[in-house]
This record gives structure tokens, sequence and C-alpha cells, in this order.
């Protein structure tokens, strides 16, 4: 009897043992619980990730090309005409190994990224046509991306950029006719659901796994492809999903609305137990304003569903920074896109534009041929400049996303928790008219230069009205803090709490100038600023921590 009660003891101990390494040195599958994801264990998992665009679906504006070179099939094109076809044959199959490597993953986990967003294009993993065969080459590819993704601890959003047939009759899934022709012809919808069950069947015991992106923003509005198809989009989900659930019932399943992911007007109950629901979020208004997501919070809570941003990005760092707040104080994960692209400050990592590259771009705009020795050149250039050991990294870009320092805090990106806790004016009634204009801290217009990619905006705040900062440290040093501010008339009085220590500060200056404030001691994690005006008025543009 002791001897099995020591068996027994040991089986418990080392299942124990099991199960705490297992927690330890892996992911484990998600599910939705409510209007969470959360692991195996019931933790809350926050998805924030980078989008890997342009590297199974090459995009026609990340390499500067016309339209001639606006899609995959398109730059394909250009690349074959330019070098012949056994060259641009090679250069496809380097171009895939070097741009997302083991390297990639690595660096998007050590800079606090958790999940990677691949953008499939079908006809990498189907070839077209009535007898179509599944080609080896895609799979592949993704099963290197969740070899290195388990290794770095990273999730995957397997994302169906370009369906068969194309799903929004854009450049954007190398639709061939303009027409989202799988709304059109039923084998196209055969197609997509095969391939799904075919990718569901590969990855059906992979936690890394951490959701199936059914259909990459479908059905645009501006086309007239949603007034005709979207009808059709719902009963496509469930097609799709009824075939995936035959062989995988452990993975998420994303649905994005139609019109570039954002109506969701069709989404009523959930139709899977195991779904979350998908926007994009893209700030492009001139002057910058953050766009409204109140609405979909209020249909999260009548679907009782996670909900995610499957894009944001394609900005500056001052909407970068107000995104990612916003979406945090709401329970939204995010993906950010994309993880680089050619010769841009405005992502993490930019690729270095080869030379003479500006004469194959101009012939994707009708402009003459280049010689061929030359394009070939270039093209064997950007094949190593892919490489994220060749591309430049922006650190005040990756410090935006992630709100944290050494870097810049606009003055219009005080917290998200409201009156009172984030921030207090005396007047609640006059609504900011820029910016966050449903908040009434008054943020004003200080650049309207069109030829400027993102607004210059300031606050103005006037005697006992404050707002408070929030931001993340990597390590417990000291930080020298600057600020950027002016007055109108009379000096300001300010008191400036950084965390716990009060500065004494007066602003004098009429025109916008910099202020050294000290050198201060911040927390590795979560800090805080609060900024109040003691007497008159202040114009505050931004403040950094270096």
């Amino acid at each position: 009897m002791k001897t099995f009660s020591t068996f027994i003891l040991v089986v418990v101990i080392s299942c124990s043992i099991y199960s705490q390494s297992k927690k330890e040195n892996g992911l484990t599958f998600l599910h939705t619980s409510g209007q969470d994801m959360v692991n195996q264990s019931g933790e809350k998992v926050y998805l924030k990730g980078v989008g890997l665009g342009n590297w199974l679906l090459p995009e026609g504006y990340m390499w500067k090309f016309g339209g001639l070179g606006d899609r995959p099939r398109k730059i394909e094109k250009v690349v074959e005409d330019l070098i012949g076809k056994e060259k641009a044959n090679h250069f496809w199959k380097i171009y895939r190994q070097n741009y997302i490597t083991e390297s990639d993953i690595q660096r998007i986990a050590e800079l606090g990224f958790n999940s990677v967003r691949p953008a499939l294009n079908s006809r990498l993993f189907l070839t077209e046509g009535e007898n179509s065969v599944y080609l080896e080459e895609g799979f592949q590819l993704i099963d290197s991306l969740v070899s290195w993704c388990k290794k770095h601890k990273i999730y995957v959003i397997i994302d169906m950029h370009g369906a068969p047939g194309g799903q929004t009759g854009a450049n954007i899934d190398d639709s061939a006719n303009d027409i989202p022709e799988l709304f059109t012809d039923k084998k196209y919808e055969e197609q997509l659901v095969n391939l799904w069950v075919k990718i569901a069947e590969r990855y059906k015991d992979e936690p890394v796994i951490a959701a199936y992106d059914l259909l990459n923003e479908p059905l645009p509005i501006g086309t007239g492809a949603a007034d005709k198809y979207k009808h059709l989009l719902i009963p496509v989900y469930k097609h799709i999903t009824s075939e995936i659930r035959k062989v995988d019932q452990k993975h998420m399943i994303t649905l994005e609305g139609f019109n570039w992911a954002n109506d969701w007007s069709l989404f009523d109950k959930p139709f899977d137990s195991n779904v979350f629901y998908q926007f994009h979020y893209y700030c492009w208004a001139r002057p910058d304003n953050l766009n409204d997501i109140n609405g979909y919070l209020i249909k999260r809570k009548e679907l009782n569903t996670p909900i995610w941003v499957g894009e944001t990005g394609e900005k500056g760092n001052a909407i970068y920074w107000a995104t990612t707040q916003y979406f945090d104080a709401n329970n939204i994960g995010f993906s950010f896109w994309p993880w680089k692209k050619m010769d841009t400050k405005n992502t993490p990592y930019s690729i270095k534009k080869p030379d003479n590259w500006d004469l194959i771009s101009e012939y994707t705009k009708e402009g003459s041929k280049p010689d061929s020795v030359v394009a070939e050149k270039a093209f064997n250039d950007l094949l190593e400049n892919i490489k994220i050991a060749n591309c430049d990294y922006f650190e005040d870009v990756c410090n935006a996303i992630n709100t944290r320092i050494p870097g810049k805090i606009e003055a219009e990106n005080y917290g998200f928790e409201g009156y009172n806790r984030s921030y207090f004016v005396l007047d609640t009634l006059n609504k900011s008219k820029f910016y966050r204009t449903n908040e009434p801290v008054q943020i004003k217009l200080d650049s309207t230069d069109k030829d400027q990619f993102w607004s210059e905006q300031s606050i103005e705040l006037q005697k006992s009205e404050w707002v408070v900062y929030n931001f993340k440290c990597l390590d417990n040093k000291k930080h020298l803090l600057t600020i950027r501010a002016s007055v109108n008339d009379l000096p300001a009085y300010l008191e400036i709490w950084i965390n716990n220590k009060k500065v004494n500060l007066t602003v004098t200056n009429k025109d916008f100038s910099e202020l050294t404030i000290g050198v201060f001691k911040l927390k590795k994690g979560e800090n805080k600023i609060k900024i109040q005006v003691k007497s008159n008025g202040l114009k505050l543009d931004w403040f950094k921590f270096n």
C-alpha cells in the first residue's frame, strides 16, 4: 500500500513539474473567454505584434512602384521583364528566404512584441487554374516561421491576405481582374475553404498558432464591391469555419468586417464559440485626428467576444503612441503594420533602397525600360538589403509603439483614463477641435504644412488645470527631462511631478522653447508624469526623456 501511495505521489509531482515546465518553456493554445483572450491556464493574453507584410505577398507601394507594379503578379512580371524568367525565379526564392528569417523573429521578441501576422498570398500555396495543385514552398515557409516563433515565444496569426480569386477586387489581394472573384465564382470559394482546411490539418496541434484570420479587408465600399457582394460574406465565413472545425477545434478564428475590415454591421451573434472580431485602424486624416472606436466597443459588448486590431501604423510617432495607449486602455490588442519596408522612417526597420532603384520604379510608372545589367544588380542588392542585419533600425518608432522612453511624448498624448484621472480642466463642455475631439483638453493646431506627414499640435492649459502621462522605462536609471513650452503674456508657474518627485518651473518665453528640467531616476516598468499649471496659462508642445 505504501509503495502504491508513493507511486501515485511521484506521478502527481511529475505531472505538476511537466505542466509547470510546459508553461515556462512554451506557449499554450489561446481561446476566447468573454471579452478576453486567455491561455490554457486561464491567464489573460494581450496580443501585441507586428505584421509581416511584403514577405509572402509583396505590395507595390512598399517597393516604390507605380501602377504597373502595384500587386504581386505585376511585380513578378516587372522582375521577369527586366532579368528574364530563370533569374526571376531564383530572385523570388532567395527573396522569400531572406525577407523574414529567425533573426527577424528574435528581434521582434527582444523589442517586446509577442505575436506576428504573416500576410499570405494563396498563389504561394495553390496554383491558379482549373486543376489547381498545392505548392510546398508556401507551407515550408510557414513551417519555418512557426519553428522560429516557437523558439522565441511569439504567437502567429495566419492572415489570408490574398484569397483565391481575390476578396477585395483591388491590388492588395493580388486580384487578377480587379473583381472580388471569390464572391462571384464558387470554384474560388471551394479553393479557399480547402486551403484553410489544409492549413488547419497541418497546424491543428500547434499552440504557437494563435488564430486563423480568414479574410483580409474584404469587399471595399468605394469600388462598389460591398454593395454587390456583402450579403455573401457571412455565409463564406460560416462555410470556412465549419470545415475548419471538422479537423481543428482548438484554434481561435478572427473575422474582419467588410470595407477594409471596418464595417461590422453584418455581425450579430457569434456562430462559433472561439471567435473574435477584427478591425483595422489607420489615422490618415489631415490635420491629425484619432479615429473614434466607440462603435467597436459597443459591438464588443453585444457580441461578448474579444476584439483586435489586425493592422495599425503607416503614420508617425505621435499617432503610434496615442494608438497604443488608446487600445491598451480599452483592452484591445493590435498588430503594427508593417515590420519593415523600403526607404522609410516610420517603421521599426527600413530597407535601404538599392542604387538605380528609381530607374526600376519609373519603369512601373510607364517610364523607359532600364538596362538588364543595371536591373539585375539592383535586384541582387535588394536581396542583401532586406536582411535585417542590413536594415536601419528606428528606436524612436519602436519606443512610440511601446509607449516607452527614451523618446518624445507629444503633449496631446496624455492618458486615456478620463476626467480627474488623466486630465483636469475647468470647462468640460468645450471639446477640442482637433485630434481628440471627444475630450475637453484644448488641443491647438500649430502647423498646417501639407508637405508634412503629420501635424504639429500642442495643448493649452489654464490655472489649476493638469494632465497626466503614463510611460514605460526599460531600466532603473537616471534620465534627462526636457520640455518644449510657451506662454501668451504672463509667466506661467508649473508643478511637475515625476512619479513622486515634485519640481517647480517658471515658463517665460512667448515663443516655443526647450527647457531643461533636470535628471530624474525612473523605475523599470511603469512611470508617470503630471504637469499642473499653478498660475496663468501655458502652451505645452512636448516633453522628452533622454
